[in-house]
This record gives C-alpha cells, sequence and structure tokens, in this order.
C-alpha cells in the first residue's frame, strides 16, 4: 500500500497511571467492579469516485462540477469522523487530490478502489480492509451529505445497534443514505437507484430517522443541492456556491 493510501497515525493516549500494587480503578456503577456500559463505536465506509468522474448529473452555475464534487465529498467526511459513535471512517477512493485535501481530517483511513466495480463492490473492499470478520458493527454511508450533522449520523447509528441490519432512506424514499450491520453480521448491501426496498429484502430494518435529517439529503441534482443548502452545508461545499 502505498504512502498516500496509509493509515495516519493517531495521538498516543497515556495509560493511567497507578502505585505499585494498586488495582484498576473500579467503575463508579459498583463494588462489582463490572465496566460501564458504552455505545458501540463504528467503522464507518464511505465510497467515494474520483472527482473527475463524479457527479454527472450536478450543474451548478460558475462551478466546477469535480471542485465542487470533491468539496461534498470532504464535507462529508469531517461530518462522520466527529460523530461521537465513530470509531474510524475508512474511504475508499482513488482520487489522490482527495486524500491530499483531507490531511487534516481526523481518523480517517484511506483505501484504494482499485478497478471500478460500483458502489457495492467500493464498500466491500473498505469493509474487508478493516475489519472482515466484522468484530465491530460496520456502515456504510454515501459520500455526499453536504449538510450532514455529527449528531444525526450518531442518532441513525444509536437506532441501528438494535437490529441485525438497518438502512436509512434518502429524502425520496427510494434509495438508500446509510446502510448498517451489526458484529458478526455478513456484510451486504446494493446500492443504486431504487436501493431502499432493494435493502429491505435483504433484511435491513428501516430506521426511524425523520425527514427533516441531514443524514437523508444526499446531493446529485441542483434542486437536492438547494434543499441541503436550506439545512446548512459544510463549510466546503458552501464556500464554492454562489450567495
Amino acid at each position: 500500500m502505498s504512502p498516500l493510501f496509509g493509515r495516519r497515525p493517531r495521538a498516543a493516549t497515556a495509560p493511567e497511571s497507578r502505585g505499585e500494587g494498586e488495582e484498576p480503578r473500579r467503575s463508579a456503577e459498583g463494588e462489582s467492579g463490572e465496566a460501564e456500559l458504552r455505545p458501540a463505536r463504528w467503522v464507518v465506509v464511505v465510497p467515494v469516485k474520483p472527482s473527475a468522474r463524479a457527479k454527472s448529473r450536478l450543474d451548478v452555475d460558475g462551478v466546477g462540477r469535480a471542485d465542487l464534487a470533491r468539496a461534498i465529498a470532504l464535507d462529508t467526511l469531517t461530518a462522520a469522523t466527529a460523530c461521537e459513535l465513530v470509531a474510524q471512517v475508512v474511504v475508499v477512493t482513488d482520487d489522490a487530490a482527495l486524500a491530499r485535501e483531507a490531511a487534516m481530517i481526523p481518523a480517517l483511513r484511506f483505501v484504494p478502489e482499485g478497478d471500478a466495480r460500483g458502489l457495492d463492490a467500493a464498500v466491500a473492499t473498505g469493509v474487508s480492509a478493516i475489519d472482515p470478520n466484522g468484530r465491530m458493527p460496520r456502515a456504510a454511508l454515501l459520500g455526499d451529505l453536504p449538510a450532514l450533522r455529527p449528531e444525526d449520523l450518531a442518532d441513525a447509528l444509536r437506532a441501528a445497534a438494535s437490529v441485525p441490519r438497518g438502512v436509512v432512506p434518502d429524502a425520496e424514499g427510494t434509495g438508500s443514505t446509510l446502510v448498517t450491520a451489526g458484529i458478526g453480521i455478513e456484510w451486504t448491501s446494493s446500492f443504486g437507484d431504487g436501493s431502499f426496498a432493494r435493502h429491505v429484502t435483504l433484511g435491513c430494518t428501516a430506521l426511524p430517522i425523520p425527514d427533516a435529517s441531514t443524514l437523508r439529503h444526499d446531493v446529485d441534482t441542483a434542486g437536492q443541492l438547494e434543499a441541503a443548502r436550506t439545512l446548512g452545508l459544510g463549510p466546503r461545499t458552501a464556500a464554492l456556491l454562489p450567495r
């Protein structure tokens, strides 16, 4: 794996010091010392097409399509890494420029896509690279959610933790923006036109995410971008658009 697509090191956390013979600190929940229950943290895979061939239906006057596609992806990644329930974001892409511009976003791992075989193959590549045995809960998130807020993603992941497989529909109710699989559940997905119904057929539970959630507003057209704009776009996408 080339250095470009390698995993950036994260700052080490110093271990908690103890005196000689001192036992580890116990949970505040009781003398039994049982660990405090914490919500599961997720691996989130985001497939991103190279910006030169992304968003073919997204035309905005005065804005380059490739620049806009990359800005949308970067805003999505920033929001995903800021989500409190996300342990790792895996970006599957061959867009070297995206990797360079994402250098300041923490908790990212880049995996090369290789031969372009569609979203599902790209997601499967990311899942197998980071957690092939399903030791953590995993999710696939579309990379075109420029208004995404970390708390909206967290709400969906909390809901997904109670089902083996979950799916969040897009604003139109026909596509999918997030697909999940719990610990030990074999990964499968079927993105593309009409994907929501296919995901339900595959055993995904429709997660109770409100229409106004920023997680439901992916962007493929100028009209969808304007709808996302009313929710509040990420800074990179907003900076490219005329005021």
